[in-house]
């Protein structure tokens, strides 16, 4: 009987940008920024280095985009809700945290923040970029927020900018961890259980007390 013959397998012709940022992000997690070229990003993509130009002029600008899909989208949705609830700050940092883990930190965008890390020094343009339209706008909601918690009284009277920091640092460790030693070395991590653990931790470090409360009233 004689062997079934395969087709020859067909490159597309076409891709949506979509789906070539898909591809991006993917390899640029895997292998790095410089290490990936635009040829192998547009064979993930199952197109043609030409089709990817169509769309996309450089390395860094399909970055750029992979940032503003990905990423960008749920600082906005953190900026909406500052204005939609102002009033309850301890909900919107609770929220804030958890949003960006399920959307980022545990999504392959979570792989960004060590890819940023490490090739920061060689591509300053791209770590500016990164700083203005994610770091910065970041950590400025959970600025906004913790502020709020001191002016309400339900705070106690911290440093709002280093606070922003120290809240996310976790976060940014667990994804790092998930992206590196985690795939090696065994030690892996109850994700959930750990931001909910950092959250606990966070409010009941920054809530006044009883006895605080008595001396504010």
């Amino acid at each position: 009987m004689p062997a079934k013959e395969v087709a020859p397998r067909r490159r597309r012709k076409e891709a949506r940008p979509q789906e070539l940022t898909a591809a991006a992000l993917a390899l640029f997690v895997e292998k790095g920024f410089s290490a990936t070229r635009l040829d192998e990003i547009a064979a993930r993509a199952g197109v043609s280095k030409g089709t990817l130009y169509l769309y996309f002029d450089s390395k860094e600008a399909l970055f750029k985009a992979v940032i503003s899909e990905g990423v960008v989208p749920t600082i906005e949705a953190g900026e909406a809700m500052l204005t939609e609830s102002p009033d309850d700050p301890v909900a919107l940092l609770r929220t804030f945290l958890l949003s960006w883990w399920e959307l980022i930190g545990s999504t392959p965008l979570g792989g960004i923040p060590k890819l940023m890390m490490s090739e920061a020094g060689n591509f300053p343009e791209l770590a500016r970029y990164y700083d203005e339209v994610v770091i910065q706008r970041g950590l400025a909601l959970l600025r906004t927020a913790v502020q709020r918690g001191i002016d309400q009284g339900l705070f106690r009277p911290v440093d709002p900018v280093l606070t922003s920091t120290l809240l996310v640092a976790p976060l940014v460790h667990l994804a790092n961890w998930k992206h590196s030693f985690a795939n090696c070395c065994g030690g892996q991590v109850d994700a959930l259980a750990y931001v909910d653990a950092h959250i606990d931790l966070v409010l009941h470090g920054l809530t006044v007390r009883n006895d605080e409360q008595e001396e504010q009233s």
